[in-house]
């Protein structure tokens, strides 16, 4: 059963082609929203808190602050409506869901950032 839902992603599912990021970086993801007959790109900008899935059911959670509060996003990686991501920052966590972010504020919310 595996290998038939590997063989129809492999042949059926459009593959884009994104950067490769980690949880912890800073990403700005533009998408198309339709409101009506109308099609316009909007983007959200923050950091990955985490990555799950494999294959065409991968997904990525975002989290950004607007004012004081916190607003995560979940988008699939296959998404028709995702136009590009790009990478702003590569930031340095130790662990591959970074959940305890959402109970920082302050200087304590910083991520290091990777050089190079």
């Amino acid at each position: 059963m595996d290998a038939l839902i590997k063989y129809v992603e492999d042949q059926y599912v459009e593959k884009k082609d994104f950067p490769e990021f980690n949880s912890g970086d800073t990403i700005t993801v533009y998408y198309e929203i339709k409101e009506g007959d109308k099609t316009r790109t909007q983007f959200f900008k923050g950091v990955v808190i985490q990555k799950r899935g494999s294959g065409s059911t991968q997904t990525f959670t975002i989290r950004k602050m607007s004012g004081t509060v916190g607003v995560e996003r979940i988008f699939p990686l296959n998404m028709p409506a995702l136009q590009k991501i790009e990478i702003n920052k590569k930031g340095k966590v130790r662990r591959s869901r970074i959940f305890y972010f959402r109970g920082l504020t302050g200087k304590k919310a910083r991520i290091k950032e990777v050089r190079g």
